[in-house]
């Protein structure tokens, strides 16, 4: 279902992927990528989200809202083996809103395409 519906949608404008950012892609999130990569259409924009940004602690400046080293190094290797390296990927949190402005200006230009 989802394979026919990504590729052949005509008012499909973009698709959010949300990973959680404590914990990087699981393989289940692989496959989704992998998917997307083999039958998204054309013209269709397909942007990671990761979540929870909030809850991966302080780093060494005492900042919030940051993605591990770690995590970030399987993402992009998960993307890259899925070919959806170029991709655009948006660090969020419900809680301090972080990434939220980025999101609204993906759906903005979904909505006017």
């Amino acid at each position: 279902f989802t394979n026919e519906y990504i590729s052949t949608r005509e008012n499909l404008k973009v698709v959010f992927h949300l990973v959680d950012a404590r914990h990087g892609p699981t393989s289940e999130d692989e496959k989704i990528m992998k998917q997307m990569s083999e039958n998204l259409r054309k013209g269709v924009t397909y942007a990671i989200v990761l979540t929870k940004a909030d809850k991966n602690g302080k780093n060494k400046e005492g900042k919030k809202g940051q993605v591990s080293k770690k995590v970030m190094e399987k993402l992009r290797q998960s993307m890259s083996q899925a070919k959806v390296g170029d991709s655009p990927v948006i660090l969020t949190s419900s809680e301090t809103k972080l990434g939220r402005d980025d999101i609204w200006r993906y759906l903005k230009h979904a909505a006017q395409s």
